[in-house]
């Protein structure tokens, strides 16, 4: 059996009423967190490997890029999503928001690489605890709202060595341009198709960043760029 075609009048009318939260406007990584400016550290390399311990704290953008998934996963789930006309829509929102899967992928990829890695809710509680590196984790979503179907996702550790002196950057970053959901007509599995890119530029973004935290951490940090990839400018 066909699935029948969804229009745009009942998909415009059906996200009208509802509430689709945006993504929260991006602040510097480390804004919040240090507050002096951070010198640029002798090392040449990231410590790692099983003796050595790194301790995390999250950026703003990072909490609060994860209190906007879970408000976009709990209104897909009994709001905006719940609203739309088929059940596999409202799926599709509420899979493809996970609030955790940033911060949950890039803690366990840097288990595979550190010895401990330990999460600290602030700066200050990190330093009495004195691990050997440091790493502040950064990570930013964008997805579809009533009005925008672009999608992107930004993920970045920037580490420092204990006394708080930057080493070296990994990132990752992934973007789609979509037409609007409820753009002509479309199928309710083309639909589905478009919600689901969501969680797949997340994804990307996230193997990005472990393909440039393995660059980091096998080779001299002078031989691994810099550059902010979507900007062109220094990190540091």
């Amino acid at each position: 059996m066909k699935l029948a075609l969804v229009s745009t009048l009942a998909i415009t009318a059906a996200l009208a009423g509802c509430s689709i939260p945006t993504a929260p406007t991006a602040v510097s990584s480390l804004d919040g967190v240090f507050t002096a400016p951070v010198g640029r550290s002798t090392a040449t390399r990231i410590p790692n490997g099983s003796q050595v311990s790194l301790g995390i704290v999250y950026s703003r953008n990072t909490l609060a890029n994860r209190a906007y998934l879970q408000d976009y996963h709990a209104n897909a789930g009994t709001g905006f999503g719940q609203s739309l006309l088929v059940q596999p829509i409202h799926d599709a929102y509420v899979a493809t928001s996970k609030p955790d899967l940033a911060v949950d992928w890039v803690k366990a990829s840097l288990q595979r690489q550190f010895g401990s890695v330990t999460v600290y809710p602030d700066l200050q509680s990190l330093r009495a605890a004195n691990p050997d590196v440091v790493a502040i984790v950064d990570s930013r979503s964008q997805l579809m709202t009533s009005r925008s179907s672009d999608i992107k996702a930004d993920v970045s550790a920037d580490f420092y060595d204990k006394n708080l002196n930057y080493i070296g950057t990994a990132q990752g970053h992934d973007a789609r341009e979509l037409s609007p959901v409820w753009a002509d007509f479309k199928r309710s599995e083309e639909i589905v198709a478009d919600i689901n890119q969501q969680q797949d530029v997340q994804v990307r973004a996230l193997q990005k960043f472990d393909q440039s935290l393995s660059n980091l951490l096998t080779r001299p940090t002078d031989k691994v760029s810099m550059l902010d990839e979507t900007t062109g400018r220094k990190l540091y």
